[in-house]
């Protein structure tokens, strides 16, 4: 994998676009500076975390005692899961109910930006290849500042494209995470057989 495909997948996982609703509605109570100093906030912490998990994330699987497959395996249900999601909605939004008030990590840093499926995948890329963390880190930087621009000109977009154009767009999104998670799977599951055999 390339530093490019791999922030192309990071991106598709972070779902900028597909999170626009969301964080407009979360953020429309608040004077739009402060609005600009919650989003980098919070967008921050999300990048902290993913960080924390590209990093440590081999040293935290010695320590659960988890193979690699077991992650891979987990992050392809995990983001099949979430794919369905983006197709799907249900009534209540992808992430379900949203508390009221000024967010403070929950629910944009996490589970919105920095969800389970992106800690499952910097994890994977980390633990696999560790010898590539930089080429990994720079990947993660590409996929959270393309996450950050859209997030921060997202009234503008919202205005521009309408909440239709945005829907089909997170549906598109979520038919690739779909096909992305299988694959996932199908690679846990050979290297699992592989080396079982």
């Amino acid at each position: 994998m390339t530093i490019l495909s791999a922030a192309l997948l990071l991106f598709l996982i972070l779902d900028p676009l597909g999170n626009i609703p969301v964080f407009l509605s979360m953020l429309r109570r608040l004077e739009p500076r402060r609005q600009r100093i919650v989003l980098a906030r919070e967008l921050l912490i999300a990048l902290v975390v993913l960080m924390g998990f590209l990093w440590a994330g081999k040293y935290a699987l010695e320590v659960m005692h988890l193979r690699q497959e077991s992650v891979a395996i987990a992050g392809g249900i995990v983001l099949f899961l979430i794919g369905l999601r983006m197709i799907f909605p249900p009534p209540e939004g992808l992430m379900g109910e949203i508390p009221d008030g000024e967010p403070f990590i929950v629910p944009l840093a996490i589970p919105l930006v920095a969800g389970p499926s992106g800690m499952a995948a910097v994890m994977l890329m980390g633990s696999n290849e560790p010898e590539r963390l930089g080429e990994w880190s720079l990947a993660l930087l590409l996929a959270w500042a393309g996450t950050a621009a859209i997030l921060f000109t997202a009234p503008w977009l919202y205005k521009l494209l309408g909440p239709r154009a945005l829907t089909a767009v997170e549906r598109l999104m979520g038919m690739l995470l779909v096909a992305i998670s299988v694959q996932m799977l199908l690679d846990g599951l050979s290297s699992y057989l592989a080396s079982t055999s």
